[in-house]
């Protein structure tokens, strides 16, 4: 009976335990939406953007098998990067995400190009992360508003934001060790 007892208590405890775990990312992602200076329904169709480029560049016969792509929308400002072998495929990529609902502008940043390899794309997340890191750590400066994506040591940042926190932005993400370039491909906001 002590074994039942001792195993029924594990298993509550892990199943707390997940929980917890469950709530602070709920509490974290929440946060992280009520304070993005896009609407909540800005930011639902962000998300449908994405995916439905994704899904329409998956079907392209040519552009799945042979590119790198990643698409990224902030307030219907899609930001295109990767690499394609021609640009033939990158034009196709384009003009196939230009058929996505909801796309207002598209940043086309496809680089012609080899893809990258996993180890590129390894330290283009740990720049990411450093980029993100680095912006969180900077005192009156909210960077829930700021998108970073790195592509091949690249950076790119996206949000809504004053012209202030853009220039700032830019100058954080200058100074992180292994980023090559930065671009700022934010909408300015009065602020």
């Amino acid at each position: 009976m002590k074994a039942t007892n001792g195993l029924l208590l594990l298993a509550t405890v892990s199943m707390l335990q997940g929980c917890v775990a469950a709530a602070v990312v709920g509490v974290v992602g929440g946060a992280s939406v009520v304070t993005d200076n896009r609407s909540i329904g800005n930011q639902i169709d962000d998300q449908k953007i994405e995916i439905a480029a994704h899904a329409k560049l998956a079907n392209v016969a040519g552009i799945s098998d042979n590119t790198h792509l990643q698409v990224v929308s902030v307030n219907g400002k899609v930001l295109v990067v990767g690499q394609a072998p021609n640009t033939y495929l990158k034009d196709l990529a384009i003009k196939t995400i230009n058929q996505v609902n909801g796309v207002d502008y598209i940043h086309d940043q496809i680089r012609i190009s080899n893809v990258t390899s996993l180890a590129t794309r390894s330290n283009d997340v740990w720049l990411t992360s450093k980029v993100k890191t680095a912006l969180f750590k900077k005192d009156d400066f909210d960077a829930n508003n700021v998108k970073v994506v790195t592509e091949n040591g690249e950076v790119f940042l996206m949000g809504l934001v004053s012209n202030k926190l853009a220039s700032s932005a830019v100058e954080i993400a200058r100074h992180v060790g292994g980023v090559n370039r930065v671009f700022k491909m934010f909408e300015i906001v009065e602020g």
